[in-house]
């Protein structure tokens, strides 16, 4: 690696990091100043406090990391312009191709770091982030699918109910189908179902059981039943951020889980999974961008380059955040969907690249 080299991916790295360690704390100020009210009225410890902005650095740096990672090579490289460092570079015999290896070389590395947070570190503190905000900061939150919920349990069995509450651990108009084959073996109906976390059992009240016969059918009735059945709450209802808090293997379990069962949220959870790869791959779009717009002296200097670059980023944000959202809204597949802010914003890095070389 030559001084060049070293130079501009210390800058890279340098600038990125000291943009993080700017932003998060300020972040961190803006949401005490917004939630701090709600924490002092609900008594949370101060131990929980503490552990909850421990999971929102993590979490708030991997969600804009993007815009971060943009403005701080816009910062940087249009420094470099303005001190006609690049001009004496490319002037030196350097190929323009030449000068954006040690860009490539940082974005590689910044793109390691978010699969490593993505991976590793972001599902546990998303987990923290949403568990904390939904315990201590939302009134009648709305977190879990509750209204005509329909699941396939196993292979051959199906339950279904109308409306179900986390909170008193109650559902109601609860019917449970087993099949053989084709055919309806029988069917359990009741009018209410309530979950015993003691032994881990349900209470069925209105039970209603039809066996079906090959001549005639078998009805039983009791006012109330205990049994257990081969689901739980978390199963029946999970939460709406569920996918966000799981490993990639976890994950895809729990997707082929979920499509078995029938769950309508299946979008929803594919696109926290693509876009565990195409954030880090946006790292080496958003560097080339960044370097076409910023590499070249302006007349309006460094003020220019960053509301171009701004105004560019909030951009890339604003179609990731649409097209995810009608992933989960539509028939759009969710591969695509994730996918088409890059490829969008890679045609456009090729053009501005190859405008910038002449």
């Amino acid at each position: 690696m030559k001084i060049i080299d070293k130079y501009i991916l210390k800058r890279y790295l340098g600038t990125f990091s000291v943009m993080l360690l700017l932003f998060i704390p300020i972040g961190i100020v803006i949401d005490v100043s917004e939630k701090v009210n709600k924490m002092i009225e609900n008594k949370v410890p101060f131990v929980e406090v503490a552990k909850y902005y421990m999971h929102f650095t993590v979490y708030f740096a991997n969600m804009l990391f993007p815009i971060f990672l943009f403005l701080s090579v816009i910062w940087f490289t249009s420094k470099l312009a303005n001190n006609t460092e690049i001009i004496a570079i490319l002037s030196s015999g350097i190929s323009f191709t030449r000068f954006l290896r040690p860009y490539i070389i940082g974005a590689t590395l910044v793109s390691l770091f978010a699969i490593l947070m993505a991976f590793v570190l972001v599902p546990n503190a998303s987990k923290g982030y949403n568990d904390f905000r939904y315990t201590y900061l939302k009134n009648n939150p709305k977190v879990r699918e509750n209204l005509d919920v329909y699941r396939q349990i196993s292979k051959d069995e199906f339950i279904y109910v109308s409306n179900f509450n986390y909170i008193s651990k109650m559902g109601f108009n609860f019917s449970l189908e087993k099949f053989k084959g084709d055919k309806l073996d029988y069917k359990i109906t009741a009018n209410r179902i309530q979950w015993n976390e003691a032994d881990s059992t349900y209470t069925l009240h209105g039970f209603r059981k039809r066996t079906i016969g090959e001549l005639d059918d078998q009805l039983a009735s009791t006012d109330q039943r205990k049994m257990k059945l081969n689901f739980d709450i978390d199963d029946l209802t999970p939460v709406v951020y569920i996918a966000e808090t799981m490993t990639f293997v976890e994950l895809n379990k729990f997707i082929e889980k979920e499509r078995e069962r029938g769950s309508s949220n299946i979008n929803t959870y594919e696109v926290v999974k693509y876009k565990k790869f195409s954030l880090p791959v946006s790292a080496f779009i958003l560097t080339i961008i960044a370097v076409a717009v910023s590499s070249m002296k302006r007349r309006g200097g460094m003020g220019v380059n960053l509301a171009t670059g701004i105004a560019l980023a909030f951009t890339f944000i604003f179609f990731d955040k649409i097209f995810g959202t009608l992933a989960e809204a539509s028939t759009m597949p969710p591969i695509v969907a994730v996918w088409l802010p890059n490829v969008f914003f890679g045609i456009l890095a090729v053009y501005l690249l190859r405008n910038a070389k002449r």
